[in-house]
């Protein structure tokens, strides 16, 4: 064990690392620490803040419902805020959405969101379907539950007797196919998978298929190739298994689309979001479901889940101001737009680095992957710890981009870009050229370490 000497103060940080700045004021797609020193958020921190900081309208709406109530325990009462809030949602989500049920963390989104599919099949009579399937290089949240569903295994390790765990398949990873194959040719083999695990467990004894949209963080992101979730959607169909579509990162406009289902014309039967759902402002998360689901769960008595500040208004608030300003402001159709503007000012930057293996996104949000030789894809050792110092190299330059690493056979890393949707071209070519800069001055100019 390494020795670290403890930060003052009475806080437990989540990292043994040195003093961290003071966060004092953020605004727009900066932040400011206590020196007075400006930095760029090109990630949004980890992947949240959609709409830029310091949004006055966010902070207006929550006290106003502060003023009127900041706590009504949600099977005593309802709120104008919350109904308001499910409203919204329903009229932008994918037909056949249309309830959602709010909690706080993308982990209890998750962990509710398992719950109620196998509730659905118990309510059915399916008392024999239990087990969840999730796919390997997937992150959905460090609750036991929805950590047993998340396939990194650093994060599972240490936890792994505690858990029941979930059957993992292989992502849609086509940079580095698990089969070796490659697309067309492929014929979807990473979606036939599924299909695979359901027989193998006994399609009687499965109860949902839960997966990222699109892949997220632990992979450095991993839009799934054409044709991936119409497959995933037929074989759900064609055994009864539940699909639950995790959309904490990737919802909200992410992705150019209110939910980044729509980009692949398929309707989870469960669908979850978080993060951006508030702008960050205040822990929100949502689970969304059709109407027939619901009123199934409904006639047996309801769904035998809740949390304390489950259904939260104030929350509820941040969440409903967060729609109002991406519907006025048409943002979820500028990261559409913009996004495709990001992508290109990271490929022109970054393509013909020898370090580069692959830049690859949609909306605003993009994933570059490190790799110590790029005509065999040969991932950095570990040890290297490759995507640390750059995220360091970045931070001490005033631009925060996202980690991500371990996801190449123990080896493998990027950084996540993924701003506010509000973020300048300007702004963008700051961030992609000075991610080139910090892999030629950390990593070098050719394929010598």
């Amino acid at each position: 064990m390494k020795a670290f000497q403890a930060r003052r103060g009475h806080v437990f940080h989540r990292k043994p690392a040195g003093d961290l700045p003071r966060a004092v004021v953020g605004r727009g797609v900066f932040i400011e620490d206590h020196r007075g020193r400006r930095y760029l958020d090109a990630s949004g921190g980890a992947v949240v803040v959609n709409l830029g900081h310091g949004r006055s309208e966010i902070a207006a709406a929550v006290e106003r419902q502060l003023r009127r109530g900041s706590y009504f325990h949600p099977t005593m009462f309802t709120t104008d805020t919350v109904e308001d809030l499910a409203g919204r949602l329903a009229a932008h989500a994918p037909e056949g959405i249309d309830r959602f049920y709010f909690m706080t963390t993308g982990s209890e989104a998750v962990e509710t969101a398992i719950k109620l599919a196998r509730q659905v099949h118990v309510n059915a009579g399916r008392t024999g379907r239990y087990k969840l399937i999730s796919r390997w290089r997937s992150y959905h949240g460090l609750s036991l539950g929805a950590l047993a569903a998340t396939g990194r295994t650093a994060f599972r390790l240490p936890f792994a007797p505690m858990m029941q765990d979930a059957v993992h398949i292989p992502p849609p990873y086509c940079l580095r196919c698990p089969f070796g194959l490659v697309r067309p040719e492929c014929r979807l083999r990473c979606a036939q998978a599924l299909e695979e695990a359901i027989e193998n467990e006994g399609a009687d004894t499965v109860s949902a298929f839960l997966a990222e949209t699109v892949g997220g963080a632990t992979a450095a992101v991993l839009p799934p190739p054409p044709g991936y979730w119409e497959l995933v959607r037929r074989i759900c169909d064609r055994y009864g298994v539940l699909l639950i579509q995790d959309e904490v990162m990737s919802g909200m406009g992410r992705t150019g689309k209110w939910f980044a289902s729509q980009h692949y014309r398929v309707c989870p039967d469960i669908v979850t979001l978080g993060k951006g759902l508030s702008g960050g402002a205040l822990p929100l998360s949502a689970v969304g479901i059709g109407e027939r689901l619901y009123e199934e769960v409904m006639e047996g008595g309801g769904f035998a889940h809740g949390g304390t500040y489950s259904h939260h208004p104030v929350c509820a608030a941040a969440g409903l101001a967060t729609v109002d300003i991406l519907e006025r402001e048409q943002l979820v159709e500028r990261s559409a737009a913009m996004g495709r503007v990001l992508g290109d000012r990271l490929k022109a930057h970054l393509d013909d680095s020898p370090f580069v293996a692959d830049v690859r996104g949609i909306g605003m949000l993009w994933g570059v992957e490190l790799v110590e030789n790029r005509q065999t894809l040969a991932p950095f050792a570990s040890s290297l710890k490759v995507a640390e110092r750059l995220w360091e190299h970045l931070f001490s330059r005033g631009v925060i981009l996202y980690r991500s690493s371990g996801f190449a056979g123990g080896g493998g890393d990027g950084l996540v870009v993924a701003p506010p949707f509000t973020i300048s071209e300007a702004e963008m070519d700051t961030v992609a050229a000075g991610l080139r800069r910090a892999v030629d001055q950390v990593l070098g100019k050719s394929a010598q370490v």
